[in-house]
Formats: structure tokens, C-alpha cells, sequence
């Protein structure tokens, strides 16, 4: 889950340094979350493991309003200002997390995060209606080019389940809403505000229905502590998203975001035995080049068009 920084960044080269190594420092966190959810959906339900990492989540967001309520800050979440964008963005979020988990019991990992990875080309086709702003034809043939590589890796006659596509389709649609929603909230609610509103309600959302099929038998207290330190580790990259951002601008991070989806294929392919094939590869190929263009894009001058936002696609 990506967040606006929380104010404009450093852009001195030690800092712009110091951004990027945290951006990969949370690109890696974010694929190993991943990972351990694939390993651990063997044995735990998909609401359960949500259960789990939002509970971790949600007690990382709430020390961290907290700490700047101390400062100041309004920490009534219900007296938030925009509390109906930021109930839409939250459920946004909460949908692909429940797309995604639910997918990824049945997907293999390489292909279910491709087919993730094209959320920051659904945001670019949406923003001329939802936006207002203008996407010229070479960032529509970057889109095009995106949605022909997902139809590579989801070909007919494939092996890939159609249930898991169709969810991790619907996750990469809510991922986009969700961003462009972050965008119309940048700089109207700061960023502890916002990191908490999802927390909370992500964790009922997605949370709920795990009540109606707890593990049986209940994990040990060891397995349990490993399950929260997962849901740990992926609210703590998120963490290391704003404080990449507050150093380095979104035009130099943004390019990076398709090392996760190369360190997923690695993963896939040496942990869990399932290397994508060739014509899965050209594909995830296709998308990792198209999103990098549309990102790149942003380090031209204003007014050429900056429908691609912050593609940020680590959730």
C-alpha cells in the first residue's frame, strides 16, 4: 500500500540515496510478505492471515498517530476531515487485500503479482474520466502494450486458474482506485491519518469474516507470534514507502517499483519450484516495461501529460 510522502522531498543527493535504499529496503519487505503469505495459505485461511497482518498494521498505525497527536495532530479518526474519500480509499484497499490473499492460495506467486502489477496502467486508463487529466497516444500504446503482456501470461488454454485471474484482476482495478483516491486526499489529510483510517477499517473488513472459520486447531503461541511479525514486517514497509518518499521524488522511485515483481519471479521460480514460462515471461516482460515507460514519463517537464501518478504498487 502506497502513501503520498508526508511532505516535498529532500532532493539532495545523499538524501535522494538515502531514499532509493529505503524504497528497496520496502520493495524487498513487501515480496517477502508475499512470499510468507503463499507459505503460510497452506495451512491458514486468507481471512485469517488478513486477520493477522491488519492487527499488526492497525498497532503500528495507532502508536504512530499517537506519537504525533503528541505534536498536535487531530487523532479523532472520526472527526477527520474528507472522511468520505478516506472511507472509499480504505475499502478500495480493503477489497485488494481480500482479492489478493484469495487469489494467491490458488495462483502462482510470479504471475499473481504480474497480473497485480498492472494497476498503475488501469490508473493511467482511468485518469482522463476520473481526473480530468489529458494521457497522450504514446502513454495509451504503454497501456496497450501492458494489457497485451497480461493477456500473454493469462492466455486462453493456460494453466492458470480463472478464478485467481479474474481476483487478482479485481484487486489490480480496487489498487487503482485506491491511487487515485490517495492522490485526490495528497496534502488534505496527513499521512498518520490516512495510514490509520485504513488500518482500522481494512481490519474489520477483512478481518470479520475470519471469525467464521478460525484455525482449528488454534495456532501455538510461536506460530502465532510468526504470523503478527508477517503482518509486521508488511506495515513497517509501508513506513519505509513515506520516509523513501520525503527523501527522493516519486519521478526517481516510481521506475524501481518492478524489482518486487522481478524478486516475486525469483521467488516463485527457487522457493516455491514455479518458474513462470516464456510466454508468461515475455509478458510479465511487456508490463514491467510499459509501467517503468509510464513512470519514467514523470521526470519530463509538467504539461506533457502526469497521468501516471505515484505508481507505488506495494500494498
Amino acid at each position: 500500500m502506497a502513501f503520498q510522502a508526508g511532505g516535498a522531498a529532500d532532493g539532495r543527493p545523499a538524501s535522494v540515496r538515502a531514499g532509493i535504499a529505503l524504497f528497496l529496503a520496502a520493495l524487498c519487505a513487501f515480496a517477502t510478505y508475499d512470499a510468507f503469505c503463499k507459505h503460510m495459505l497452506a495451512t491458514y485461511s486468507s481471512p485469517f492471515m488478513n486477520l493477522t497482518r491488519y492487527v499488526a498494521v492497525s498497532a503500528i498505525a495507532l502508536v504512530w498517530l499517537a506519537r504525533q497527536a503528541g505534536h498536535g495532530m487531530q487523532w479523532r479518526l472520526w472527526r477527520a476531515p474528507h472522511r468520505r474519500l478516506l472511507l472509499a480509499r480504505s475499502v478500495a484497499l480493503a477489497c485488494v487485500a481480500t482479492a489478493f490473499m484469495t487469489a494467491l492460495t490458488i495462483m502462482p506467486l510470479a504471475e499473481a503479482t504480474a497480473i497485480y502489477f498492472t494497476s498503475p496502467l488501469i490508473m493511467v486508463a482511468l485518469s482522463p474520466w476520473l481526473l480530468g487529466e489529458r494521457v497522450g497516444p504514446m502513454q495509451w500504446s504503454a497501456v496497450i502494450a501492458g494489457f497485451a503482456g497480461m493477456l500473454l501470461i493469462v492466455r486462453p488454454g493456460g494453466d492458470l486458474p480463472w478464478a485467481g485471474t479474474v481476483l487478482m484482476a479485481i484487486a489490480a482495478v480496487c489498487y487503482a482506485f485506491f491511487q487515485l483516491l490517495t492522490r485526490r486526499l495528497s496534502g488534505l489529510v496527513a499521512a498518520p491519518v490516512q495510514y490509520a483510517y485504513m488500518a482500522l477499517v481494512c481490519l474489520v473488513i477483512t478481518g470479520t469474516p475470519a471469525f467464521l472459520a478460525l484455525p482449528s486447531p488454534w495456532p501455538d503461541w510461536p506460530q502465532l507470534l510468526l504470523l503478527l511479525a508477517g503482518g509486521a514486517c508488511s506495515g513497517l514497509a509501508q513506513l519505509l514507502l513515506l520516509a523513501a518518499f520525503r527523501r527522493a521524488q516519486a519521478s526517481i522511485l516510481a521506475p524501481l517499483n518492478y524489482i518486487q515483481l522481478m524478486l516475486a519471479v525469483l521467488i516463485s521460480a527457487f522457493w516455491f519450484d514455479r518458474p513462470p514460462d516464456m510466454l508468461a515471461m515475455a509478458g510479465i516482460a511487456l508490463i514491467m516495461g510499459s509501467g517503468a515507460w509510464l513512470a519514467l514519463r514523470r521526470a519530463r517537464p509538467a504539461g506533457v501529460g502526469s497521468a501516471s501518478g505515484n505508481n507505488s504498487t506495494a500494498r
